[in-house]
């Protein structure tokens, strides 16, 4: 039996959609590690420490959920950890071949883990923070698909109060 697990991901910004599986993990594991990613091959809106602040917050009320901000492999922070189950979300058909590339080639480097897929509810399946970055940049209402504390670091990344 497995009792933690990780869902990592850059969270830039934290969406209602990753609030979402991780309550489904948190009703699943004893423990969640969510795992904010430094992500070098992207330029985050948020910085690190602000995403993992933002998450922290957003999940608070989960109790047995963990934020932790980290660089590197996800299967080596896996290894610290001692977590051998990984959670991913898949919103479309479309995620599906890089998340099970994603998914063999970390149990290509940690043998003896698993990869759990859960599915968002069907009202978050068309958010992404790709999406939401792009609201915010052009003054759009974000507040539907993101935590009120994410909608106000949004407007003050926009310079709006």
């Amino acid at each position: 039996m497995y009792r933690s697990a990780i869902y990592p991901g850059t969270f830039d910004p934290i969406t209602n959609g990753h609030k979402d599986l991780v309550c489904r993990a948190a009703g699943i594991f004893e423990r969640v590690l969510v795992a904010v990613a430094s992500n070098q091959g992207k330029t985050p809106m948020f910085s690190l420490d602000e995403r993992v602040d933002l998450a922290r917050r957003v999940l608070a009320d989960l109790p047995n959920v963990e934020v932790a901000g980290y660089s590197g492999l996800t299967v080596d922070l896996m290894r610290q950890r001692g977590i051998k189950v990984v959670v991913r979300g898949l919103r479309a058909v479309s995620d599906f071949e890089f998340e099970f590339q994603l998914a063999n080639m970390q149990r290509h480097l940690l043998p003896e883990m698993e990869t759990v897929f859960l599915t968002p509810k069907e009202q978050f399946t068309f958010i992404s923070s790709t999406l939401i970055r792009e609201i915010a940049t052009y003054g759009g209402d974000a507040s539907e698909f993101v935590d009120p504390l994410v909608v106000a670091e949004l407007r003050k990344k926009r310079g709006g109060a």
